[in-house]
């Protein structure tokens, strides 16, 4: 996991980019273990270059990673999804960033907000 700072994608040129990655839930998990072997998966992706910000398993969805890289990067990521992930997984890409400090900056600009109530 990358630090707050660098995850947040506020370099210039930067951008972060959810991946839902939904199982092909006709295949067992061992063909799909074999595809993504075949594939190279596991050390191929993400490209070099490219940071892993987060990779979680979502139940009932299937792995959500999101990237932070350069913007110039982005059709390469997609390159490589469709090389080494497609008959795997169908997929979902989503420009991301990070809420956290917005919500607490709302947060006490809401309490403030409260009270200055009468």
């Amino acid at each position: 996991m990358s630090s707050a700072p660098a995850a947040q994608g506020d370099v210039a040129g930067e951008l972060m980019l959810t991946v839902f990655l939904r199982h092909d839930q006709s295949q067992h998990l061992e063909q799909i273990q074999g595809q993504l072997d075949e594939r190279e998966w596991w050390t191929g992706f993400p490209p070099e270059g490219v940071e892993i910000v987060s990779w979680v398993v979502a139940m009932g969805v299937g792995q959500i990673v999101t990237l932070l890289l350069p913007a110039e990067r982005l059709n390469e990521v997609n390159v490589e999804l469709e090389r080494r992930a497609w008959g795997v997984f169908s997929t979902e890409f989503y420009p991301t960033y990070d809420f956290l400090p917005v919500r607490e900056r709302l947060t006490r600009e809401s309490l403030a907000r409260r009270l200055d109530e009468p």
